[in-house]
């Protein structure tokens, strides 16, 4: 089964298709990265809350301690510390659920930026390369079996006109001499056929 065609102007015509593709896909899933990295960005304010919380809950834990030391009101002493202790651990919370929340959205943008565009290029690329594969694979075979060309030439007479105009025509008509059998007509619509799927004879 080939995957280009044999004849040059469709064949160049495959390949800049295909480059357009991989161009678009490439380009979908660059601009998807730096989405990401860019949503990522708004990760920094939560990172900085909660290496505050974290060490303003330590700070306090520390003084907290320090507080407890003192003779007969120390465990008085140490409650509030503990108090505001707790609540730089839950500052410190919110700072890492706000990183993980902006981490989650620039994920989930990420894939979307990247499945949507490559799901569209594959459908809309993916099966006009498939079907011309089909396509050319049975026009070969067709033409490589028994009374092939034959049929060949029929499809070649019943396609557009335009393409009849380069064959020189005998004596009654191109029809008329793929009726009688001619080989040289039966040949000559039969590459003509043959050209029109991107094949060479």
């Amino acid at each position: 089964m080939l995957l280009y065609a044999q004849t040059p102007a469709r064949r160049n015509r495959q390949i800049l298709a295909d480059l357009i593709a991989l161009v678009v896909i490439a380009g979908a899933v660059w601009f998807a990265l730096a989405v990401h990295d860019a949503i990522m960005l708004l990760a920094e304010p939560g990172r900085k809350v909660e290496g505050a919380g974290q060490g303003l809950a330590s700070a306090l834990d520390d003084a907290g301690e320090t507080a407890s030391d003192v003779p007969l009101v120390g465990g008085l002493l140490k409650k509030p510390f503990q108090s505001a202790a707790d609540a730089g651990t839950g500052l410190a919370d919110a700072g890492q659920s706000l990183q993980d929340a902006v981490s989650q959205l620039a994920t989930l943008v990420t894939v979307v930026l990247i499945v949507v565009p490559v799901a569209f290029v594959l459908l809309v690329w993916l099966p006009l390369r498939l079907r011309w594969m089909r396509r050319s694979a049975t026009v070969r075979t067709l033409y490589e079996g028994p009374g092939g060309a034959d049929l060949l030439a029929l499809r070649a007479l019943t396609g557009p006109p335009g393409d009849l105009r380069a064959i020189p025509a005998p004596p009654g008509g191109l029809a008329d001499g793929w009726r009688r059998g001619d080989p040289q007509v039966i040949a000559a619509l039969s590459e003509t056929a043959l050209r029109r799927a991107g094949l060479r004879p």
